[in-house]
């Protein structure tokens, strides 16, 4: 009963659904492109019988890429599906992995838009990346008696409030759940309050940490290095949203006054990267584009492109990660600390509550609350360089620290498709 009023909810805010995905369209067209993708209808021939592994967008296509490549080398005989739900996603599926895999856009939750997905690709097993929850997905599926894992999941406490307001439907959807693998027994402790059983749990820890620094990455950081080694400071700001632009370039502003410093922003939606260059250009501040390859001794580098956060790290002394000066959660810090520089946060990560802890504790991350803190903090790692890569080094052993849960997941998968 729940679940039918969960779909009824659904259907008539559909109309809300397509404005929101027109009017995104609005700065970025993609988002008006494949619409019927949307409800389930997708053109030409699809192969069936494939594993499907649903990463919402960008980030979860990335923490996912060493098991894509893992599961693309050693299980070559298994045709492999990524979904997504976004654009920007999609262009990285692309841009990663081509024609090796097939690629798709995961329906709107609709009964018969997730009906018609099923039907259409037969899939052998689902695997959901962290807590895409969907329920009509993840009921439906299991009711066509296909196995269902949900990966790298974690749950807050603040989300387990949220779903036990619908406790029936949260059952249904637990129950419907063939193995969940957590980040950590505490993430467990709270799928099973929800109804999850205990043969279907297991903590394995977050394949986020199991990052590697590519051959081809590193090349593309000593090159980007080489190029501004004439600045004295390099800092990027990763994953920024508005209203947190702007404490950016306030910080940044401090940091120039003494120093021939360099700040690579890099937005976390490509649809702000116009925006972001007009506050740029309105605060005056001397900026080149990434994408123009115009770089000549401008104080900020805007990263309008996409796929090209460990290149940036991997030039530059410092890392902010955004999300957090404002109370959005924060974003996946590792791919910085993977290239061994110091990590600043504001004090909104709840996202990812099991990694900023360890890295505040090892002093691989420092948490600050303001611009102006932010600023300070700069400074300080600009006077200090040794401090900074002192800083960068306990970042990196934290990662060293938590990998091994690729193979875990990767042997658990296996289980469910060989």
């Amino acid at each position: 009963m729940v679940r039918a009023v969960y779909s009824l909810v659904l259907y008539l805010l559909s109309p809300i659904i397509f404005f929101h995905l027109w009017s995104r369209g609005l700065k970025n067209k993609s988002y008006r492109g494949r619409l019927a993708e949307r409800l389930g209808f997708y053109r030409g021939q699809l192969k069936t019988h494939s594993l499907v592994l649903h990463c919402a967008s960008v980030g979860e296509i990335m923490a996912a890429r060493p098991l894509i490549n893992k599961l693309l080398s050693e299980t070559p005989n298994q045709t492999l599906t990524i979904t997504c739900n976004t654009p920007s996603g999609s262009e990285q599926i692309a841009k990663l992995f081509g024609n090796s895999v097939q690629h798709i856009y995961l329906p709107l939750d609709f009964p018969g838009s997730v009906a018609r997905f099923l039907e259409k690709l037969q899939p052998k097993a689902l695997v959901i990346l962290e807590t895409e929850l969907w329920p009509n997905f993840i009921i439906q599926s299991k009711q066509c008696q296909l196995p269902v894992l949900v990966i790298n999941a974690r749950l807050s406490a603040k989300s387990l409030g949220k779903y036990q307001l619908f406790a029936s439907l949260s059952k249904e959807l637990m129950d419907s759940i063939s193995m969940l693998a957590g980040h950590s027994v505490e993430d467990i402790s709270r799928f099973k309050q929800l109804g999850l059983s205990d043969n279907k749990a297991i903590a394995t820890g977050s394949i986020k940490f199991d990052i590697r620094v590519t051959e081809q990455a590193r090349k593309n950081g000593e090159a980007l290095k080489t190029q501004i080694a004439d600045y004295d400071f390099v800092w990027v700001a990763g994953s920024t949203h508005p209203k947190e632009h702007e404490q950016v370039l306030e910080a940044h502003k401090q940091l120039i006054k003494n120093s021939n410093s360099l700040l690579i922003i890099a937005p976390r939606h490509m649809e702000q990267f116009k925006p972001v260059a007009e506050l740029l250009s309105a605060s005056k501040i001397a900026f080149a584009k990434r994408s123009m390859n115009n770089l000549d001794g401008q104080s900020v580098l805007l990263a309008d492109s996409m796929g090209e956060m460990m290149t940036f790290y991997g030039a530059a002394d410092c890392a902010f990660i955004g999300g957090s000066l404002i109370e959005r959660g924060g974003h996946n810090p590792l791919e910085a600390a993977a290239c061994a520089i110091p990590v600043i946060t504001g004090p909104s990560y709840f996202n990812f509550a099991q990694i900023y802890p360890q890295l505040i504790d090892n002093k691989g991350c420092i948490e600050v609350d303001s611009a102006m803190a932010l600023g300070k903090q700069l400074k300080l790692l600009a006077d200090h360089p040794e401090q900074a890569l002192k800083q960068g080094q306990n970042a990196l052993e934290i990662v060293k620290q938590n990998q091994g849960a690729l193979d875990k997941t990767f042997n658990l998968i296996l289980k469910f498709v060989s």
